[in-house]
């Protein structure tokens, strides 16, 4: 993600440091406010998952994340928060799970039980796609998105998927907090996911304790 200095070099004021980044104003948008945002989404998806030089993982096309988009959208209780300055620096998006579990179709072996409960509680949120253009603050604004889609419907667990090979995107979610779960595949797809969730609330938070090893100490059947 976003590089910092190396060990023993120092910044002094004027020698190229990037000035304070203004905090991000968040923004719930409609259907059709999202209609209108197309082409910056695009851009922001483009600019935000940049294959790093040397990482043989080639990210789905600007085409491929428009058709998903579209996709998702007609889904009920599709939800979608902005960050913005001057400019979109960010974004996330998804929609609830279904009390009936139908999302974990293909998940391979037993889903956690506390997982299951929240799921057949409704207090399961999907997030199709998190969006942060790389700057100073991206772990920041990642968890400000992040919280404000988990608040604004009320639940206690964020899920989602991410293409086991695209090692850059499991990074990052697991430095924004989210814990791996093990591996998903549809039954008619073709690619194996990481499956991540994000506890929200202490509640949660104890319910899902001594389930997974928390960033940086390793995670069940990591890639």
């Amino acid at each position: 993600m976003t590089a910092v200095p190396g060990r023993g070099q120092s910044r002094k004021p004027g020698d190229g440091e990037p000035s304070p980044v203004a905090p991000a104003r968040l923004r719930r948008l409609s259907r059709w406010l999202v209609e209108g945002l197309r082409e910056d989404l695009v851009a922001l998806y483009v600019e935000s998952r940049a294959t790093p030089p040397g990482d043989p993982y080639r990210r789905p096309s600007r085409q491929n994340f428009l058709n998903r988009l579209t996709a998702d959208m007609r889904r009920p209780g599709f939800a979608m928060v902005i960050a913005e300055t001057d400019s979109l620096t960010g974004c996330a998006f998804g929609f609830p799970v279904g009390g009936d579990g139908s999302w974990w179709l293909g998940f391979d072996g037993a889903l956690p039980r506390s997982i299951e409960q929240l799921t057949a509680s409704g207090s399961v949120f999907a997030f199709a796609d998190i969006l942060i253009r790389p700057h100073l603050q991206d772990g920041e604004l990642a968890r400000r998105v992040q919280v404000r889609l988990l608040t604004d419907h009320q639940a206690s667990l964020g899920a989602t998927l991410v293409d086991r090979a695209d090692r850059q995107a499991l990074a990052a979610l697991r430095s924004w907090g989210w814990l791996d779960v093990g591996e998903l595949r549809r039954p008619a797809g073709a690619t194996t996911f990481r499956a991540l969730v994000l506890p929200f609330g202490e509640r949660t938070t104890a319910r899902l304790e001594g389930l997974f090893t928390m960033p940086g100490g390793g995670v069940p059947g990591g890639v």
